[in-house]
């Protein structure tokens, strides 16, 4: 068993972090609501104002990701030719109180567009800066719960991997699913985004199953999982579970007790092969998980070391695909260019995980491959869609 699986609450908070490879955005937070954002003109013949919001003097590593998002950010600036950006980075200390502060200076001193900041807990403060300026913000988070009004998401979301899973599932005559969660909020986050991509898949929901998140809990309630997984006739199972925190216990424990992945198709939540430990799992080899583009991935991941002589952070891409949606529309020439209507074009953008999308509600929508684990190897079995749009999957 992985080592780190002895503080599975902290490590399983994590799961609603970014669903690529680790964003903030645990926090419980009231949606703001789904509203058109703002419209504002710009002048591109000069050099747009736009803010880039980092926790650079947080902890050691929020100035680590801090470097390498900033970095990737103006990778991304120079990939768009005739885009004219006056890049300006505003300190949030990784803080909400920080981030409020940055964003309030960032409008204050010009800025026609906010990139960040990275937490959900600093974007929830910064949206009353924003309220009612006439300025986007397009935030590194993955947490719907932030997205709406003026406010976008960047980051990988629940919703996007389990709508591309159960849609693949049903194409492979897997007619109903069981899900099975942590208790807590990624694992009910999780929960909610899997139940509302079944039916949107018309897959019938089998039985739904939580467990405590721990290991104790996860061992006494495996066979009562089992049970009712085994008794409803699923096909396919999905698990919300975390892959360096509770997957490597559930993954264990649901075959232990009767659950062959040989009949009932095992499906994640979570990219898994984000722990290469977890590729040797018994219970995860023939199972399906979401991945971005990787063709995207490694060239975006060439072109950084190219430039920095560095490989970049996981989170790195984020960021450059928030400046390439900036930088493609500046270098368009509009004079709407930062508006909401142009920002959720239906085209979307190429970014550093491959095709992406802002929709209006807030939250996007990315081109994702379906990958399983066969002989401890990742294999993918649909490659990410070359662009974007529900109806494409």
């Amino acid at each position: 068993m992985f080592a780190f699986l002895s503080d599975l609450r902290k490590r399983a908070a994590a799961g609603l972090l970014l669903a690529v490879a680790g964003l903030a955005g645990c926090a419980n937070l009231p949606a703001t609501g789904p509203g058109g954002g703002a419209s504002p003109r710009v002048d591109t013949s000069a050099p747009v104002p736009v803010a880039l919001l980092l926790p650079r003097g947080g902890s050691d590593s929020d100035a680590s990701v801090s470097a390498s998002m900033e970095n990737a950010a103006r990778l991304a600036m120079a990939s768009v030719p005739g885009a004219q950006i006056d890049l300006r980075v505003y300190d949030t200390a990784g803080s909400p109180a920080g981030a409020s502060s940055a964003a309030t200076t960032a409008i204050n001193e010009g800025a026609q567009i906010i990139l960040g900041p990275l937490y959900s807990q600093s974007i929830s403060a910064i949206t009353p800066v924003v309220s009612g300026q006439n300025i986007n913000v397009l935030s590194f988070s993955n947490n719907p719960a932030v997205a709406g009004g003026n406010v976008f998401v960047l980051g990988q979301t629940f919703v996007d991997v389990a709508e591309r899973l159960t849609t693949y599932a049903r194409q492979q005559g897997r007619p109903s699913v069981a899900v099975v969660h942590a208790e807590g909020v990624a694992g009910e986050a999780g929960r909610d985004a899997i139940l509302q991509a079944a039916q949107a898949a018309g897959m019938e929901v089998a039985t739904v199953q939580s467990y405590p998140l721990s290991q104790q809990g996860i061992a006494e309630a495996a066979p009562r999982i089992a049970q009712a997984v085994n008794q409803s006739g699923a096909t396919a199972m999905f698990l919300t579970a975390n892959v360096d925190a509770d997957l490597p216990v559930i993954a264990a424990a649901l075959p232990e007790n009767g659950i062959s992945p040989a009949q009932v198709q095992y499906m994640g939540l979570t990219r898994w092969s984000a722990a290469p430990q977890a590729l040797s799992l018994p219970g995860l080899q023939g199972g399906l998980f979401a991945l971005p583009d990787n063709s995207a991935l490694e060239q975006f991941n060439a072109q950084y070391r190219a430039a920095y002589g560095s490989d970049p952070h996981p989170l790195a891409g984020v960021a450059y695909d928030g400046m390439r949606a900036v930088s493609t529309l500046l270098g368009q020439g509009r004079s709407d260019a930062l508006s909401a209507r142009a920002l959720t074009r239906r085209d979307g953008f190429q970014g550093a995980y491959g095709a992406f999308r802002l929709l209006p509600n807030g939250t996007n929508d990315r081109a994702l491959a379906v990958a399983t684990i066969r002989n401890n190897e990742v294999v993918i079995l649909d490659p990410a869609p070359s662009s974007t749009g529900r109806a494409g999957f």
